[in-house]
C-alpha cells in the first residue's frame, strides 16, 4: 500500500484530471479523451477572447445569462453528497439540496468556497465552510465543474475563494502560507512578491480554483485604527501600487484571476463595511492621489476582476454605497479609469447591501455596473429578482449580455493557461518563495542590526498568538537556541487585534505579528514581522539568534519610532 504522501499525490492527480475536464492544452486544443475526462467545455481559447465571448453570450437564454452573473456560496464539502443539515440549508438558500444541484438549477457562472477562523475579520459573512484539505477542495471543485459542464451551454465555472493570506485565508492546512500583504510591503521587492504569488496561484489552480479574491489594493491611512490593517501592502500609494501589480502578475501567470479590492479604497476608514457603511470623506484630488493608484496599476497589469466596495464615497456619490453607484462603477471606474474587465460586488450579505431585499439588491447592483453578484443573501430571491426585472424591461437583455461577455472572456483567458500538476501543492518551491518574502520583511524598530537580538535560554510568551508561539519555539530550537518555559530571556509576541495592554514589561524583545503600531509604547528591542505565518516565524527565529539580518522597512509610519536601517 502506498505511503500517505504518495496516496495524496495519486488522489490529487486523479481529481485534477476530472477538474480539468474540457480544459485546453497549451496549444488551445481540447482534452484528448473526453470520454475519460468527463464533459467538455464549450470554451475553446482563440485569438480574440472578447469576440468569442460576445458570440457565445449572444446565444444564451435569459436564464443562462442571469446564471453567469451569480456567484453564491453553498453548504457542504462535496458537490453531490452533503449532510442532512447542509441539504436543508441549501434548500432554504437556493431551493436545491446539493451544490451540484444548485449549479444546474440556476445555470451558475460561479461559486465561492468559504470558511472562517476565530481571528478572521470577515468571518461574519461566511455561513458555512467548504474547506477541509487540498484533496477535498480538489474533489469539490471537480464535481462543481462537472455539474456546470453537463448543462446544455457547457460553460465552466469561476470558482473562487478569499485567499489573501494573513488574517483572511480560507485554506490554511496542506498548502503553502504566504506572509500577509503588509509583510510584502515591508520587504519592498516586487520580484519576491511576484514569485510568491505565482507559487500561491499555482497551488490554487492545482486544486481547481481559478479566482482569488486578492490582493487587497487598499492604501492605509497614516494613523492606526483602520479596519484593513495588515491586509494592505502599506500606506504609500505608489509603493502599494507596485506590490499590487506584482501580486496580480504572479497569480494570473499561474492561471488564477486576481481580484483587487475594495474599490475605490477601504484603507482610510475606521468603520467595518461588514457591519455598517464606511464613509470616504476625501475630496476627489485626495482620492485620486491616495487611493486609486493601486487600482490603476492593477488595471495596467491586466487584472481579471475589481471588487466594488460597500463604501460611501462623498466625493463621487454621497450616501450611496460604491457597490450600488453607477457614478463610481461606470463614470469613475470604467469611463475615467478605462477599466474593461469584470467588476464583482463585495459580499451581498454584508450590512450595507442588506438595506434592500436580495432581489432588489441584485437588480440595483447590476444596474450600477457590477458584472458578478457575490454571495447574495438568498439565491432564489436574487435570481427571481433579476428575471422579473428582465421581463418587466427594467433590466435589458443587452445589459446582461454585456456582463456575461466580460465574464466569458475572462473564462476563455483562464482556459488558455495550462493547469498545474497536483505535485505543485505544498511544494518545496512554494515554501521557498514564501520564506524569501517573509525573511525580507523582518524589520527592527529598535535594536542592533547584527548578532543575536536575545541571548541565553529563550522564553516565548504571547498575547493572541498561541499557535505562533509554538511555531516560533520549534523554529528557535531548529536554529540552535535553548527554549525554556520559565526564566530565560523573554520574547513577547503580540498578535492580531491586541494592543498596549498586552505588552510585557519584562520582555527583552517585543515582536508585532500584525500591524506594528503597538510597538510605539513598548520597551527594549522591537521587531515587526507583519505576519504570523510559519515562514515568518522561521525567519524571525533566524534574526533572533543572529543567523540572519533584518532588512525590512516599515510600510507604515509608527509614532515615535524610526526603523533601524539594517539593509
Amino acid at each position: 500500500m502506498p505511503s500517505r504522501p504518495r496516496r495524496l499525490l495519486l488522489s490529487l492527480t486523479a481529481l485534477a484530471l476530472l477538474a480539468g475536464a474540457g480544459a485546453c492544452s497549451g496549444d488551445g486544443s481540447k482534452a484528448a479523451d473526453p470520454a475519460k475526462s468527463g464533459p467538455t467545455s464549450a470554451l475553446v481559447p482563440g485569438d480574440d477572447p472578447a469576440k468569442q465571448a460576445a458570440e457565445i453570450a449572444g446565444r444564451l437564454s435569459d436564464e443562462e445569462l442571469i446564471g453567469q452573473l451569480l456567484m453564491p456560496y453553498a453548504y457542504g464539502n462535496a458537490a453531490d453528497k452533503v449532510s442532512s443539515g447542509s441539504a436543508a440549508a441549501n434548500r432554504n438558500y437556493a431551493g436545491a439540496s446539493t451544490p451540484a444541484e444548485i449549479v444546474k438549477k440556476y445555470h451558475l457562472g460561479g461559486v465561492i468556497l468559504v470558511s472562517s477562523s476565530a481571528d478572521d475579520p470577515t468571518a461574519g459573512t461566511n455561513k458555512t465552510t467548504n474547506v477541509e484539505s487540498p484533496a477535498q477542495v480538489a474533489k469539490l471543485t471537480a464535481g462543481l465543474q462537472s455539474a456546470a459542464l453537463s448543462l446544455p451551454a457547457r460553460l465552466p465555472l469561476l470558482i473562487g475563494t478569499d485567499q489573501e493570506y494573513g488574517q483572511v485565508t480560507r485554506i490554511r492546512d496542506g498548502i503553502v502560507q504566504l506572509p500577509a500583504a503588509l509583510a510584502f510591503g515591508a520587504a519592498g521587492d516586487p520580484k519576491l512578491t511576484e514569485a510568491a504569488w505565482k507559487a500561491a496561484g499555482t497551488e490554487l489552480a492545482a486544486i481547481g480554483l481559478n479566482v482569488d479574491f486578492a490582493p487587497d489594493a487598499d492604501v492605509l491611512g497614516t494613523q492606526p485604527g483602520g479596519v484593513i490593517g495588515s491586509r494592505s501592502f502599506g500606506s504609500d500609494p505608489a509603493k502599494v501600487a507596485v506590490q499590487v501589480s506584482a501580486s496580480v502578475k504572479g497569480l494570473q501567470s499561474a492561471g488564477v484571476a486576481a481580484t483587487v479590492k475594495h474599490f475605490p479604497g477601504h484603507g482610510h476608514t475606521t468603520t467595518d463595511s461588514h457591519s455598517s457603511l464606511p464613509v470616504l470623506s476625501q475630496n476627489m484630488s485626495a482620492l485620486e492621489s491616495g487611493d486609486l493608484p493601486p487600482f490603476t496599476a492593477a488595471r495596467d497589469a491586466g487584472v481579471g476582476l475589481i471588487m466594488s466596495g460597500h463604501l460611501d464615497v462623498k466625493a463621487v456619490d454621497p450616501g450611496t454605497p460604491a457597490s450600488f453607484s453607477s457614478k463610481v462603477l461606470v463614470d469613475l471606474l470604467r469611463t475615467k479609469l478605462g477599466y474593461t474587465g469584470v467588476v464583482v460586488t463585495d459580499a451581498l450579505n454584508m450590512a450595507p447591501a442588506e438595506q434592500w431585499g436580495p432581489g432588489e439588491a441584485a437588480v440595483r447592483a447590476i444596474l450600477a455596473g457590477n458584472d458578478i453578484l457575490l454571495m447574495p443573501t438568498n439565491l432564489t430571491a436574487a435570481y427571481k429578482g433579476l428575471l422579473d426585472a428582465v421581463k418587466s424591461g427594467r433590466l435589458t437583455k443587452q445589459r446582461l449580455v454585456e456582463s456575461a461577455t466580460r465574464i466569458l472572456a475572462l473564462k476563455l483567458r483562464l482556459a488558455a493557461v495550462p493547469k498545474p500538476d497536483p505535485s505543485a501543492v505544498d511544494s518545496a518551491d512554494g515554501k521557498s518563495a514564501a520564506r524569501a518574502a517573509a525573511a525580507a520583511a523582518i524589520t527592527i524598530f529598535r535594536g542592533p542590526c547584527g548578532g543575536a537580538l536575545a541571548k541565553g535560554p529563550l522564553r516565548v510568551t504571547a498575547a493572541g498568538a498561541d499557535t505562533s508561539r509554538g511555531v516560533l519555539e520549534d523554529a528557535l530550537r531548529q536554529a540552535g537556541a535553548e527554549v525554556v518555559t520559565q526564566g530565560g530571556t523573554e520574547i513577547r509576541l503580540i498578535g492580531y487585534g491586541r494592543g498596549s495592554a498586552d505588552l510585557s514589561a519584562s520582555a527583552a524583545v517585543t515582536v508585532a505579528l500584525d500591524t506594528p503600531y503597538v510597538l510605539s509604547t513598548a520597551k527594549g528591542t522591537l521587531v515587526a514581522t507583519y505576519s504570523s505565518s510559519k515562514a515568518s516565524m522561521s525567519a524571525l527565529a533566524d534574526v533572533l539568534v543572529g543567523k540572519a539580518k533584518a532588512t525590512g522597512r516599515s510600510p507604515v509610519p509608527v509614532q515615535g519610532l524610526q526603523p533601524t536601517a539594517c539593509s
